[in-house]
């Protein structure tokens, strides 16, 4: 069945709203000034299943025959697919069965595993899983619902490209993110069916930039490993038969850093209070990297299924990216009342005091000095500094150290 044309989009379009929730385009006034762009948030992160997987995972089942889906479903996803494929599953009625990575977050195996599939655990990243799947697929007759390689999925993620033009007609600049293209695929293919002037950008975690290894070389390209925060795109080779779309359509890759997904889920939290997974945020992340000024963007947030432990973690890396916590060392004399000293001097600059480590033995004289270890809570990079320099003024000779929470 031919795909991937506007008969086909239009199609899916209408097929997905059956289980997919309207996210309608939110105008960003914060990366809007910073990035000096009119930025729109396309945020896929509130679909039903958390991420947009559920549009092609649906409407790859809606073409298969009563005879395949009786068979059974399986497939491979470091979890936004394989609750699309299991949610799917379910309003047809019909078994499917998921191999996960074992590095999958515990709450995309949880939900996965709420909407009737049965989960496997495989494998350290997507790759290996997704070889188990065909495994067992050849094992029991199940039939493959790929994450990404599959033109009918990728028609169906790019309902979002639909979705996009019909709130934002002359939107210049969409931002997608890569793990294995699906995505990209099927937005960047309808966009450009739709206007051929738009550039569609995708962005890569720089840990996991296998198709910016693969448009280096002109063919599909494995890395030898991926290492990123971001797992949902942490793939190492790109979809084989969607890989001439990509060429074809994708004006630029951007890769992203992870401590760059870092400060993009604080920025998020703090001025759009929505929830974002790493892999999600790789298109807000890039807004720095854009050359352009007073372009429409759209930055499409692709999911938001990250487990509480992750959010802490990325939350407290955060304010220390930023700035607003950090850890200082001081030497005091080993006297009554030196501690009240140095906390009055802080506090006057209206630091806040996280933590303290009291060392009697950074010396041999004890009353000469001990080390005092202060974590604070600052405003940002300039109060950060004012306390230095302050602590530095009164004699007691800061020294930045490693923070640990």
């Amino acid at each position: 069945m031919e795909m991937l044309t506007l008969d086909k989009f239009e199609e899916a379009s209408k097929i997905v709203t059956k289980v997919t929730h309207e996210t309608k385009l939110v105008y960003s006034d914060y990366f809007s000034e910073k990035s000096g762009n009119l930025v729109y948030l396309k945020p896929e992160n509130m679909q039903l299943t958390g991420a947009y997987k559920l549009r092609g995972a649906y409407y790859k089942i809606s073409t298969l025959t009563d005879e395949e889906r009786a068979k059974g479903l399986i497939t491979a996803s470091a979890g936004n697919h394989a609750q699309g494929v299991a949610y799917a599953a379910s309003k047809y009625g019909v078994k499917a069965t998921i191999v996960m990575p074992t590095t999958t977050p515990l709450i995309k195996v949880n939900r996965t595993k709420s909407y009737g599939a049965d989960v496997v655990l495989y494998g350290d990243v997507y790759d290996e899983a997704c070889a188990k799947a065909y495994e067992l697929a050849d094992e029991n007759g199940y039939t493959f619902i790929h994450p990404f390689d599959d033109l009918a999925v990728a028609t169906g993620q790019g309902t979002i490209a639909m979705e996009i033009f019909k709130e934002l007609p002359l939107v210049e600049y969409i931002l997608v993110p890569i793990g294995g293209g699906g995505l990209a695929t099927g937005v960047s293919t309808l966009a450009k069916l739709l206007n051929p002037k738009i550039k569609v950008i995708g962005v890569e975690p720089s840990g996991a930039a296998s198709l910016t290894a693969s448009f280096k070389k002109g063919e599909v390209t494995t890395l030898p490993t991926v290492n990123t925060i971001a797992d949902g795109t942490a793939v190492k080779t790109p979809g084989t038969n969607i890989f001439p779309y990509l060429q074809k359509n994708i004006d630029e890759i951007i890769t992203v850093d992870d401590d760059e997904l870092i400060v993009a889920f604080l920025d998020m939290v703090e001025n759009h209070k929505m929830i974002v997974e790493n892999s999600g945020l790789l298109t807000v992340a890039a807004l720095n990297h854009l050359n352009i000024k007073n372009k429409r963007v759209v930055s499409v947030l692709s999911g938001g299924n990250m487990d509480v432990i992750t959010m802490s973690s990325v939350v407290q890396q955060g304010l220390i990216f930023r700035d607003r916590i950090f850890t200082v060392s001081v030497l005091l004399p080993d006297k009554p009342g030196m501690l009240a000293k140095v906390s009055q001097v802080i506090a006057d600059k209206q630091g806040n005091v996280i933590k303290l480590e009291h060392n009697q033995f950074v010396t041999t004289n004890r009353s000469a000095a001990v080390e005092l270890r202060i974590t604070l809570e600052a405003f940002g990079a300039e109060h950060k500094k004012e306390i230095l320099d302050v602590l530095e003024k009164e004699g007691y000779k800061p020294k930045l150290v490693r923070t640990s929470l």
